[in-house]
């Protein structure tokens, strides 16, 4: 229950910051991260994790504050604790830059 509440209010909290943590973000910075927090547990490479959406989809799963929530269910043995806050915009960015139909290929 109580990882429940601390991710509600990590949703939360990017919902209403959103735009001021993008600005910061960058999909180079969520590809580092993706390749060393997100891929082993996983199993799958950036690209094929970021086209399970298109651009479109990731940008409204972001926007309805869903992100941490859709990692876990295209990648349900990855730990969300061990993903910190200030890394979801970068990983966001990421998924959106290299989503379904975009002409972009990340180097992981």
């Amino acid at each position: 229950m109580r990882k429940r509440i601390v991710l509600v209010a990590m949703m939360t909290a990017f919902g209403m910051v959103g735009t001021t943590i993008s600005a910061n973000a960058d999909a180079e910075m969520g590809q580092k991260i993706y390749k060393k927090k997100l891929r082993k547990a996983c199993k799958v490479s950036g690209i094929r994790f970021a086209q399970n959406h298109t651009q479109d989809e990731w940008q409204e799963i972001n926007s309805a504050g869903k992100l941490p929530e859709e990692v876990k269910k295209i990648c349900p043995s990855l730990d969300l604790e061990q993903i910190k806050g200030e890394w979801w915009p970068s990983l966001y960015d990421f998924f959106y830059e290299y989503g379904e139909g975009s002409s972009h290929v990340p180097k992981c």
